[in-house]
């Protein structure tokens, strides 16, 4: 049985639900309710007279079938998305819409600098900013790329450096220096109030200093423990406790004197930001012109 024009745009979106095995982040990514969604996929069944997908209230998983489905007709979908794509070199402003994953520091660090020209420059081109400090599944949650430190990137991704290595440092406030004095080693922090850092994996992170070729990793002590970078620095700047962060997002507050170094003599460098997105996947036009952009503007350094 031939399939129909309306088979086919149910397909795509039987391929947009099994990537994403969610009706809600699938509909996000199609730009269509998740009720209209459902009720495609569900016709679709009934016109094949095949159930594709398992369905329950907590996860939406492919039936045997489905799997079978998925396999054969995903790359001729790949396809088409990029040969649509690829007309975006032949207009005279480039359009599309693209969804990113990225770190908080990111979003202030580099995306705060580069949107007002890119908006400018491109402005038939979405861009869906989703800032989130926790480690995901970029495709699977529907995102076209995400922004990460280097080295916490996932192996199967492709990586593009965005901004060259950066310091990490130890910081306290002034008041909490003069109550209880400042460390002047890694070791020291045993005695000290510090505020603790929990990774995007829910692991404690080990604070890393190193000196002339000497690395230490410290598991630091302390009451408060904060998955994001700003909490930290609120945190910090209100002599909570010493806190731990990256140089370019403790500058502006080490350069009023709101916080001073500690043990300015250690630190440690880590690598830049990197931008990632699969490598099973065409790169969608505005993620390159946002690597693009990056790179013209370099906005740290």
């Amino acid at each position: 049985m031939p399939l129909s024009r309306a088979d086919i745009g149910d397909l795509a979106y039987f391929v947009a639900i099994a990537r994403h095995r969610n009706f809600r982040r699938a509909a996000t990514d199609l730009e269509v309710s998740p009720s209209a969604l459902s009720h495609a996929v569900t016709g679709l069944e009934a016109r094949l007279g095949i159930r594709l997908f398992n369905r329950t209230t907590r996860s939406v998983t492919l039936t045997a079938a489905g799997e079978e489905l998925l396999a054969t007709i995903e790359a001729p979908f790949d396809l088409i998305d990029r040969a649509a794509e690829n007309l975006n070199r032949y207009r005279d402003k480039p359009t599309g819409r693209v969804r990113i994953n990225v770190l908080e520091d990111a979003a202030e660090l580099l995306l705060a600098a580069v949107m007002p020209t890119f908006v400018d420059r491109y402005p038939d081109v979405e861009i869906d900013i989703s800032v989130n400090n926790r480690l995901i599944d970029i495709i699977g949650s529907g995102f076209d790329a995400g922004i990460r430190w280097g080295g916490t990137v996932p192996e199967d991704m492709i990586a593009q450096r965005i901004s060259p290595d950066v310091r990490w440092l130890a910081a306290a406030s002034p008041a909490y220096i003069a109550k209880f004095g400042a460390p002047v080693h890694p070791d020291d922090l045993q005695h000290h109030r510090c505020i603790r850092i929990r990774l995007g994996n829910d692991q404690i992170y080990q604070w890393e200093f190193e000196r002339n070729g000497q690395e230490i990793s410290v598991a630091t002590p302390g009451q408060v423990t904060v998955d994001e970078s700003h909490a930290s620095l609120s945190l910090g700047l209100r002599g909570v406790g010493v806190m731990y962060g990256a140089e370019p997002v403790l500058r502006p507050h080490l350069e009023s004197g709101a916080l001073k170094v500690v043990m300015d003599d250690w630190a440690s460098t880590g690598g830049g930001f990197h931008v990632y997105y699969s490598s099973r996947r065409h790169v969608p036009t505005g993620v390159r012109l946002l690597v693009d952009l990056f790179r013209e503007l370099s906005p740290m350094g």
